[in-house]
């Protein structure tokens, strides 16, 4: 197919920032969320997620191209869904679920669900339980539980917050897989660096994953940093402070997951994205797992 002029992509100022691929004079921070060419306002094109280009919209439209080569995709390269915040709203009707259980079931079912690494327990089933005892389920249980109102408050908010424009930009498995696994490297890390008897739980872990992928979005999009970089230390000195009981393990554990997994998402080069994206997931999926044989055969 014959190249038009008005496509010819525009040249980019050595070191500069990104100029629009059909005005090279116009510098932005915009891309089409399908070639990811740099627009200006004037070429933006609004999609059902961020904006498209005109030749992208040119080609979407016409023939001789595979349906799927027309698609929607998000910026990380995931299918564009009708509702971008669906695995959110999950999410957070399962905590919700879980934190209204617990209210209801009371005790019992938050010693079955807590996260911890080795203790004695009490009752007529007396005996030694936790993560090094095999109930490696608490790692995934835990991310769940909640217990006082102001814990799930919190973290329901920063879930429906953050969620929301990552699931959007990354898609839905891509998303999901985020979630979890920044969640899992926060449970793996508790467990690595508290002590064996203390109990964790909460959301902590995967929200403070969501928070550093956000991040890496911003960063990738060209956005101004300064106000997720204040948010970002303003938990960190509530998760470091030396009067509240907080979990600091888990929130690290996960805002280092988090922004790894998102670096491997939204750079992944174009032709090996699918390779990259959950090569990447494997392998943090490996470090946790890794991490809990190493801690379990300290404790045992």
């Amino acid at each position: 197919m014959e190249q038009r002029p008005e496509d010819q992509d525009g040249p980019a100022a050595a070191g500069g920032p990104p100029t629009c691929y059909r005005h090279p004079d116009r510098e932005t921070g915009i891309r089409c969320v399908r070639c990811e060419r740099p627009v200006c306002t004037d070429c933006m094109i609004d999609a059902s997620v961020g904006f498209q280009c005109p030749r992208c919209v040119r080609e979407g439209s016409g023939t001789g191209h595979h349906p799927a080569a027309s698609r929607p995709r998000t910026l990380a390269g995931g299918s564009v869904a009708a509702d971008p915040r669906l695995v959110t709203k999950i999410l957070l009707v399962l905590n919700l679920g879980v934190f209204i259980a617990v209210s209801v079931a009371g005790r019992p079912l938050l010693d079955d669900l807590l996260l911890f690494g080795r203790a004695p327990t009490d009752g007529p089933a007396a005996g030694v339980e936790g993560v090094a005892e095999g109930q490696w389920y608490r790692l995934f249980t835990s991310m769940f539980l909640h217990q006082e109102v102001w814990h799930i408050a919190f973290n329901m908010l920063g879930l429906w917050w953050l969620g929301g424009p990552l699931e959007a930009a990354l898609g839905r498995l891509r998303y999901l897989a985020l979630y979890l696994l920044s969640g899992l490297a926060g449970s793996a890390s508790t467990y690595w660096l508290s002590a064996a008897n203390q109990g964790s739980l909460g959301a902590s872990g995967a929200v403070f994953g969501l928070l550093g992928a956000t991040a890496v979005l911003m960063r990738r999009m060209n956005y101004d940093m300064r106000p997720v970089l204040v948010i970002l230390a303003v938990n960190l000195v509530f998760t470091f402070n030396p009067w509240g009981a907080i979990a600091w393990q888990a929130h690290l554990g996960g805002l280092i997951a988090g922004a790894l997994l998102a670096a491997a998402m939204v750079h992944a080069p174009r032709a090996h994205r699918n390779a990259v994206q959950f090569g990447a997931c494997a392998l943090m999926l490996v470090v946790v797992v890794a991490i809990v044989l190493g801690r379990t055969a300290a404790l045992n």
